[in-house]
């Protein structure tokens, strides 16, 4: 199954609205793609959330007394069962009551989406803000001078240089096997924190791989998942793995930058 069909099949899953060997079928699939996955997760939560004991409250006696007079009822008494008639007015206020609950509902509603789209489009506007960052960062570093804080091809030599400077260990891999050298890093500052650069080259061409710790409220890709963005003549491929964000960009082909990526994680 393609993920493209995902949002369809998902919500469908989700709902219990897939016969059973769609439903087979799309829980194969959510075995292989951990971004369905995730998304799966997401809307349980939400479901138990909104479930969640703590936003039910029971309505006091007195409460239920006055919604009794205004519906035309006679007050419940525990000790006498009684036999009520219901009169027209009764019914016509019984449909106020459900109209108005249904108005309730349908505010809460648009409210919630409200704020999940309000929240998509600030955090598309993050990414964008980042993406500008990391490209004026790595245009900057191609300036004489500016590429390396320290110039080496051994990754045992790049790694422990970051030693003290930075609160975390980026990973460092030399990939010259595989046509992708490792030649140095250096200190950075990305999304107002001190990041760690990883300098790689392809032919001719300068690979940045901007590191640093995945933080709370951070805007990032979905564990796993991968994001591919173009800006201004440079590709970007934004990732996180193992609590680290990853961001490597060039201007060397689509297709050698996405080679570089997987080699990355592997």
């Amino acid at each position: 199954m393609a993920c493209e069909d995902r949002a369809q099949w998902l919500h469908a899953y989700f709902d219990g609205e897939l016969d059973l060997a769609r439903s087979v079928e799309f829980e194969e699939h959510l075995k292989a793609c951990s971004a369905c996955a995730w998304e799966l997760e997401n809307l349980k939560a939400l479901r138990q959330g909104i479930g969640a004991q703590s936003l039910y409250y029971r309505a006091p006696s007195a409460l239920a007394t006055k919604l009794r007079g205004q519906a035309g009822l006679a007050p419940a008494v525990a000790s006498t069962p009684q036999v009520v008639r219901v009169t027209q007015p009764a019914l016509v206020s019984r449909r106020r009551v459900v109209e108005w609950l249904a108005i309730a509902a349908a505010v809460v509603i648009v409210a919630w989406l409200g704020a999940r789209i309000v929240s998509r489009v600030s955090g598309a506007e993050e990414q964008q803000l980042l993406a500008q960052e990391i490209v004026a960062s790595h245009v900057r570093s191609l300036e004489p001078g500016h590429l390396f804080d320290v110039e080496s091809t051994d990754q045992h030599t790049v790694k422990p240089w970051f030693d003290g400077k930075v609160d975390f260990s980026p990973p460092v891999r030399d990939l010259a096997a595989q046509g992708f050298p490792l030649v140095g890093g250096r200190l950075d500052y990305i999304g107002q924190r001190t990041v760690a650069a990883l300098v790689y080259q392809r032919r001719k061409h300068v690979i940045n791989v901007y590191v640093w710790p995945v933080s709370s409220g951070e805007v990032t890709p979905r564990p796993d998942a991968i994001r591919e963005q173009s800006l201004n003549g440079y590709d970007l491929i934004h990732w996180r793995q193992s609590g680290m964000t990853f961001c490597a960009i060039s201007d060397v082909s689509p297709a050698d930058l996405e080679q570089f990526v997987r080699l990355l994680q592997q």
